[in-house]
């Protein structure tokens, strides 16, 4: 079979490689659809980030050169041991998060904060690929009526979900989102879904300020603006209660937390390393300061919004390319064309209008 193998940074090679097989409790999953991260992109410009070098991951047992991708589905082709309540043929979507089941925040359901937390796709293999092998406890059934174009894109979903939960945003309230990429753009339309009328949308590039409009913003506001925040905290009568930093910057944390009315919160979605904050405005605002980290109980509740209508995740999709193309038109497109939001992979033309 066909996957695409990380080396090193601008070492990403398309390599033929045995076909898996799946050992107890795992599945083999011929993939439909792979979406293209902004932590693939990372890997694939500058990384090893999270790739693990020398050391293979405690759950995967993986290290490089490894298959890249976690926001994929597909049908399932093969079942090791022990798997008796997934059928040959079913279709899946997978939650790429590795966890032990046994530490102290798995056996609380914080599985996202396992002490051996990883995802399949960076520390181990994943879904640019035809065929992947992962775990039964990955795996979510879709209804017939999920498209697997819709099923690609519920991992970035997941990750939105998972930072509306974490905050305190109620219907009513006002929020702002620091941001525009496949996270952000998902975080105004689940924001929206859940009748919440005042949600602002910031970033600076054009196509993707007239997406947000599309997707409920009230208001789409250039970054660049030098008054960006009085503008913020006009429209909002006074302050913002939630805001949403979902682009990673020391600019975009720094006008979330001044555009926020008193006693409100910032929740940080998008990675960065260290950063200033003003701890007396933050001490004197009474402000709450969270982070978000990947999701935990969100795949059944995105299925069931999607299989009812309610939600179109295949409004951010811009693209699609085959695994061949990946590298060209996928990960180097990405780059240097940022009116792109989600590009998807497709290692099997046979699923793809499934």
């Amino acid at each position: 079979m066909k996957a695409l193998r990380w080396h090193a940074a601008k070492d990403l090679r398309l390599t033929d490689l045995p076909e898996p097989s799946p050992g107890p409790g795992e599945v083999l999953v011929q993939v439909a659809y792979c979406g293209i991260c902004g932590s693939d992109l990372h890997e694939y410009q500058d990384g090893p980030h999270s790739i693990p070098q020398h050391t293979p991951h405690p759950l995967s047992g993986c290290r490089a050169p490894m298959t890249l991708g976690h926001e994929f589905c597909g049908q399932v082709v093969a079942l090791g041991d022990g798997v008796h309540h997934v059928h040959l043929g079913s279709r899946v979507a997978v939650e790429p998060e590795y966890r032990c089941g046994t530490c102290a925040y798995c056996l609380e359901g914080s599985y996202n904060l396992c002490q051996s937390m990883g995802f399949i796709g960076l520390m181990g293999h994943g879904g640019f690929a035809e065929r992947v092998v992962v775990p039964v406890y990955m795996l979510h059934p879709l209804p017939d009526t999920v498209s697997f174009k819709q099923a690609a894109v519920l991992e970035p979903a997941a990750v939105a979900f998972h930072a509306l939960n974490q905050s305190s945003l109620q219907a009513g309230d006002s929020c702002v989102v620091f941001g525009l990429g496949p996270i952000g753009l998902l975080l105004i339309m689940l924001a929206r879904l859940r009748g919440v009328a005042r949600v602002y949308a910031v970033d600076i590039n054009p196509q993707r300020l007239q997406l947000a409009r599309e997707l409920g913003a009230r208001e789409a506001l250039d970054g660049r603006d030098p008054d960006l925040q009085q503008r913020l905290r006009a429209l909002s009568d006074g302050g913002i209660n939630t805001a949403f930093e979902a682009a990673g910057s020391q600019q975009t944390l720094t006008h979330a937390l001044h555009c926020l009315r008193k006693g409100g919160e910032a929740v940080l979605v998008g990675l960065m390393g260290e950063v200033q904050i003003d701890a007396f405005h933050l001490v004197n605002h009474e402000l709450r300061l969270l982070g978000s980290v990947g999701y935990r109980h969100a795949y059944p509740a995105l299925i069931a919004l999607l299989a009812s209508g309610r939600l179109d995740l295949a409004r951010i999709v811009t693209l699609s390319v085959a695994l061949e193309h990946a590298i060209e038109h996928g990960f180097e497109g990405l780059s240097a064309d940022k009116s792109q939001i989600k590009v998807l992979v497709n290692p099997t033309p046979s699923l793809a209008h499934q």
